[in-house]
């Protein structure tokens, strides 16, 4: 895959998500500090997310629903993923409102995987070399993005960004 020496990954899995079951209410955020701090500390985020019958998995809404401002003027690129041949193209359109919802700012450049099963070797390699430009073009505009959201956040004057 693309070696990018221009962006720096950390890979979080809502798997290891120990959530609660209650209302979160506003101090949530605060129990899962690691969470919160990743996503203060990055410029962009890339949500890989699994169809299931058009939709997302709860999972992966709980834990974005964990924090709000810290997304704020944030880039994220969609990744959907899909047993059957649509490649998570619906996961992608649940996903948009969603995630602008939170203050993120969708890229219009997504990856979708069909029949993700046949697409990567069992260490995760992609099979496919055909991929490789489509997956250049998506963290090209990522990387645009982050970089131009970055700027106007600490350049601009917003109500969400007050210390300017």
């Amino acid at each position: 895959m693309l070696a990018r020496p221009d962006i720096e990954t950390e890979l979080v899995d809502v798997a290891d998500f120990s959530l609660p079951q209650g209302d979160y209410g506003t101090d949530i955020k605060d129990q899962f500090p690691q969470w919160r701090d990743t996503i203060v500390g990055a410029d962009g985020l890339v949500i890989v997310a699994p169809e299931y019958n058009h939709g997302y998995p709860g999972a992966l809404k709980s834990v974005l629903d964990l924090l709000l401002k810290e997304y704020i003027h944030k880039a994220v690129a969609l990744v959907g993923v899909s047993a059957g041949p649509w490649g998570g193209t619906r996961v992608i359109e649940a996903l948009v409102p969603m995630v602008r919802e939170l203050g993120l700012a969708v890229t219009f450049t997504d990856l979708q995987f069909p029949t993700v099963q046949s697409k990567f070797d069992e260490t995760g390699k992609l099979l496919d070399d055909a991929y490789e430009k489509r997956v250049r073009g998506f963290l090209d505009e990522l990387v645009w993005m982050s970089r131009t959201l970055k700027w106007g956040r600490a350049n601009l004057p917003s109500k969400h960004h007050p210390s300017i």
